[in-house]
């Protein structure tokens, strides 16, 4: 349970995080997973040395074991008034491991909610279509080694527009109320070797970009025409779905408020 603080300040911050050694953003204690880290949890940490008590992180969403972010947004409640809202920045990265970085932190109005308030949430998906990337770029890539039909691709993209059942492209166990997101839209991009996934919608379902990533790209290689994409869509069945794309490609890009 989180204490009521005296005169309290609301604080937006912008994040990036490699989430390569991490279990995903959510807290995860007392749920019996052991002692992986969560992203949450360790800004919690160093919030709570700062602060002398337990300070609660809201974020804007979820992401999954292995996914990356650079543009999650979080709040939280600090009755700490010496400090300037943008020097939580420098405060909490001399606490925080390298692979999370706080980008930005600034005073936000007392009732902001950086999931409840979130308009648009925008993911991109990385693919290494060259033959031999970097070491480096490895966890933050899928390699699949070839160059698809990009024009393909996007004639199957054009039907995540508008409101949309997205119940074929999540996993078993999510727990949401409704299926139906609104997309603002979703496309492929060259960019060097790599080839961007990008889609935005209000919300998202459990690991739906990775599992319409992993989708299309499968029944690109097939030949598939978009109509048949559009099928599977509209079926509202996972098993018509393809394979689930690796996690390890995907960033939560930004998010508009």
């Amino acid at each position: 349970m989180t204490t009521k603080m005296p005169d309290e300040r609301n604080i937006m911050l912008r994040l990036s995080y490699d989430g390569t050694n991490f279990l995903g953003w959510q807290r995860q204690s007392g749920k019996g997973t052991g002692n992986g880290r969560t992203v949450q949890e360790e800004i919690e940490r160093a919030l709570g040395k700062m602060h002398g008590h337990p300070v609660a992180l809201v974020g804007s969403g979820r992401t999954d074991s292995g996914v990356h972010a650079a543009g999650q947004v979080a709040n939280f409640r600090t009755d700490i008034a010496r400090i300037p809202a943008e020097r939580f920045v420098p405060a909490l990265n001399s606490m925080l491991s390298h692979d999370v970085r706080v980008l930005d932190s600034r005073e936000a109005p007392a009732s902001f909610h950086a999931r409840f308030d979130a308009r648009a949430r925008t993911y991109r998906y990385f693919i290494y279509c060259g033959k031999r990337p970097l070491a480096h770029e490895m966890p933050y890539i899928w390699h699949l080694g070839r160059w698809p039909d990009v024009a393909r691709l996007n004639r199957m993209a054009s039907f995540l527009s508008g409101e949309v059942d997205c119940t074929t492209f999540t996993a078993a166990g999510d727990q949401s109320h409704t299926r139906s997101r609104y997309l603002y839209g979703a496309h492929f991009f060259p960019e060097g070797e790599r080839l961007v996934f990008e889609i935005s919608a209000n919300a998202f379902l459990w690991k739906m970009v990775r599992s319409l990533t992993g989708t299309l790209i499968d029944l690109e290689a097939r030949g598939a025409d978009p109509a048949e994409f559009a099928r599977i869509l509209r079926s509202r069945e996972r098993k018509n779905a393809g394979p689930t794309a690796p996690g390890q490609g995907l960033f939560l890009w930004d998010v508009r408020y």
